[in-house]
């Protein structure tokens, strides 16, 4: 178990650079960052797969390709389109505080599966969680009231990063509820298949809206600033490696190793780092709520991991 917790720290570090990313490539659109980088990521598992993934596709079934196809749109493309929306108009620090939520959002709806330790033995551990996130929610508010940004833009940056939220809580207890009924299927050979079907949806969608808008975006594109197509790809394709390729894989065997209840708590350290590079891209340190908050948070989840030890003392989990 506590290899698979690893593996779910690694995964938040690596997954915390997505919230940074749209800061960088501000001058582009979600849909054009979102297909960027699922087109690089698809390139890198196909690269990586190499001779072995004519077999791998021959250990395909029907069901699989159907997972395959709601895994990449609800937890790739549109989750990753809507967070980048919730960054542009709420910011980066509200967005992360929201998508922060998915530790509780997970947790109950995973709370069922076998091998979960009951909710009444999680309460304190998630009430932890809940009170670290309202420390960043109140700090938020207080601190970006009055920044210019319009009230609709706010509630929409909101509502983006709150179906973020929605497609990667589903998409999480999916992904891990299928891995633990498929072990045919290792979580490297796994995490390159749903790389790739990604990179095929993004690269239909980015045709397709090309088609469709070639002469808007073309337009767009005249007078924008900042629009560098090389930066745009350096940027993606190290996105792709290092938070879809290597922090996918990584939760693939968190996923395996750890009960949903969890794993839930595990997610937390994705908005944790988020936060860090936050800081680290600001040249800032965080403020009093924001370390009560980061104390709250961390405490709540090794509380959990410790209730999910005692209550497993053999924590052997099948790989």
């Amino acid at each position: 178990m506590w290899n698979g917790v690893l593996c779910g720290l690694l995964a938040g570090a690596m997954w915390g650079m997505v919230f940074i990313t749209p800061v960088f490539l501000s001058a582009f659109t979600p849909l054009e960052m979102a297909c960027g980088r699922y087109i690089a990521y698809g390139l890198i598992a196909a690269a990586l797969m190499g001779t072995r993934l004519k077999p791998l596709f021959g250990r395909l079934d029907r069901n699989d390709m159907i997972a395959m196809v709601k895994h990449a749109l609800a937890g790739n493309i549109v989750y990753y389109m809507l967070l980048a929306l919730g960054v542009k108009f709420a910011g980066v620090a509200a967005t992360s505080l929201i998508i922060g939520v998915l530790p509780i959002s997970v947790t109950l709806m995973g709370h069922k599966d076998h091998g979960s330790v009951p909710l009444k033995q999680l309460t304190l551990p998630l009430l932890l969680v809940a009170a670290g996130i309202a420390c960043i929610n109140i700090d938020v508010f207080t601190h970006d009231a009055g920044n210019g940004m319009p009230l609709a833009h706010k509630l929409l940056g909101v509502l983006c990063a709150a179906g973020a939220l929605c497609c990667w809580t589903w998409y999480s207890v999916d992904n891990a509820r299928y891995l633990k009924r498929n072990p045919h299927f290792s979580s490297g050979e796994w995490s390159s298949l749903y790389g790739i079907s990604s990179g095929l949806i993004a690269l239909a969608i980015a045709l397709l809206a090309f088609a469709l808008f070639h002469g808007e975006v073309t337009g767009a594109a005249a007078v924008a600033t900042g629009r560098d197509w090389g930066v745009f790809w350096i940027v993606n394709a190290l996105l792709a490696l290092g938070a879809s390729v290597i922090g996918n894989h990584l939760w693939n065997v968190a996923s395996r190793k750890v009960p949903l209840t969890l794993s839930g708590q595990l997610i937390l350290f994705e908005t944790l780092f988020a936060l860090l590079y936050g800081f680290i891209y600001k040249q800032q340190l965080p403020r009093a709520l924001e370390i009560a908050a980061i104390v709250l948070l961390i405490a709540g989840v090794m509380w959990s991991v410790r209730v999910h030890a005692l209550d497993d003392p053999s924590e052997a989990h099948a790989d």
